[in-house]
């Protein structure tokens, strides 16, 4: 069996695993010549060599035997120029049982292989940036260049909607294009938790291990989903200290802050709050309007003979401010809506379209995002603002948070007492009535708190 007839071989095999475990496991091997029956493969590591030996050495035998008819055995040693010196260099060999018409792996690897899909709309080239996003975006941007680490991990967090997923996404698209040998792997929290308590049912703890402890790039979408597992938290931190250790870039999205993240250890929190933590903020109007205009444009493909009226963006913009993938799931119905009917996109239509949407859309602020916007304004921070710190540089933007809580939101005043850390209902009483007091005599707190409802009602 020659070299050009291992390299067409590849290829059968890559079909007959699925592209996951060819990748992982085949990929890598060195087809180092035939002897005597004997084939001989140079693999990165020697668990890599049995791994293959074990799983796919009938799958292999199979098709080399198709092609050249008189291969007895497989030989798997460490290749020579692998950097391998904490294991033992005993090649494994895999010799068949029996011969059979179409042998499959011996066991499912699939299950342990880690990696979701990419989604080819998320790239940098169709993020919209603005004031909201251009940290989290500028801070992706530099990850993406690959090279040195800079800052490990980067920790992206935000609400629903806001840009996460695509960022991660984008990041993922980029190594991959520019620097094709990196092993990128982006998964979610619970996929990860997931493949975790697969291994330890099986047990095939090393095969967890020796995967995700390889990898280039580590990218953890939601992390807040492994807050109160602890046997996921234990292995998720001993995984990302050998990743760090070995100066691999990590990448961990959230819904929020590692701070505001409950039942997560604390070596945890420690560890994602030592890289770079950023915030992507609710988006602003403007930001919103360049979504949709981004939009309008990349559905002019599909639709080229839509036509919208002026201000149905501007509405469009101002109505839905809570979720970008709603606001570009009503545009996108709106073109559809038009390009079956015939009918222009002005105000009436998109009344008619959208009636649910626009209704579900209805500014209903909560009291988190309240708490949010008033410690960003007063920098201080979210955990300060609910805490038991009674000083006046807490204090105050604490009542004023209370404020709006009780003017802005349904919540009666216990329960927004139990939102600031539990406290009584008649603490809220007066945090509210106080500033009450203090607009009529303080002309700027009074700007500060009409500038906050503007920016919360939207």
């Amino acid at each position: 069996m020659t070299q050009e007839q291992w390299g067409a071989l590849r290829a059968s095999l890559c079909e007959t695993i699925g592209e996951n475990n060819y990748k992982a496991w085949i990929e890598p091997l060195e087809f180092d010549g035939l002897e005597d029956g004997v084939a001989t493969f140079g693999a990165p590591t020697n668990f890599v060599g049995n791994y293959v030996s074990q799983n796919f050495g009938d799958v292999m035998l199979y098709h080399m035997n198709a092609i050249s008819g008189n291969v007895r055995r497989l030989n798997f040693r460490v290749s020579r120029h692998a950097n391998d010196p904490g294991e033992p260099t005993t090649p494994s060999t895999f010799s068949p049982t029996r011969k059979s018409a179409m042998p499959q792996p011996s066991t499912d690897t699939s299950d342990l292989l880690p990696g979701a899909p990419l989604d080819p709309r998320f790239r940098f080239d169709s993020f919209v940036v603005g004031k909201p996003n251009e940290l989290a975006h500028a801070a992706a941007r530099r990850v993406a260049e690959g090279g040195p680490v800079t800052f490990n991990p980067l920790f992206l967090h935000g609400g629903v909607g806001l840009g996460k997923t695509h960022l991660m996404h984008a990041i993922a698209w980029e190594l991959k294009q520019k620097s094709p040998e990196l092993n990128v792997l982006y998964l979610s929290a619970e996929q990860f938790m997931y493949r975790f308590v697969q291994a330890l049912r099986d047990r095939r703890m090393m095969d967890f291990k020796s995967i995700f402890r390889s990898v280039d790039v580590l990218m953890v979408d939601d992390v807040q989903f492994i807050s109160g597992k602890d046997s996921t938290q234990e292995e998720f931190f001993h995984t990302f200290n050998a990743l760090v250790d070995q100066n691999k870039q990590i990448i961990i999205s959230a819904d929020r802050a590692p701070d505001e993240i409950k039942d997560l250890e604390n070596r945890i929190r420690s560890r994602l709050q030592s890289g770079l933590v950023v915030d992507l903020h609710p988006t602003d109007y403007e930001l919103r309007l360049g979504i949709l205009q981004t939009k309008v444009e990349q559905q002019r493909s599909h639709y080229p003979d839509v036509q919208i009226e002026d201000g149905v963006l501007e509405f469009l913009a101002h109505r839905i401010s809570s979720n970008v993938r709603v606001l570009e799931g009503a545009l996108t119905r709106l073109f559809a809506f038009s390009s079956l009917t015939g009918r222009r996109v002005e105000m009436d239509l998109t009344h008619e379209c959208l009636t649910d949407v626009l209704r579900a859309s209805e500014r209903k602020v909560s009291v988190e995002e309240i708490q949010r916007k008033v410690a960003e304004h007063f920098n201080i921070r979210l955990s300060d603002m609910i805490g038991p710190r009674r000083t006046r540089t807490f204090a105050r933007p604490r009542q004023v948070a209370m404020y709006l809580a009780k003017k802005l939101t349904s919540r009666s005043l216990p329960e927004i007492g139990r939102r600031f850390g539990g406290r009584d209902h008649t603490t809220v009483m007066h945090g509210v009535k106080r500033i009450d007091e203090l607009i009529r005599t303080d002309g700027q707190l009074a700007d500060d708190i009409e500038m906050l409802r503007r920016a919360l009602e939207g």
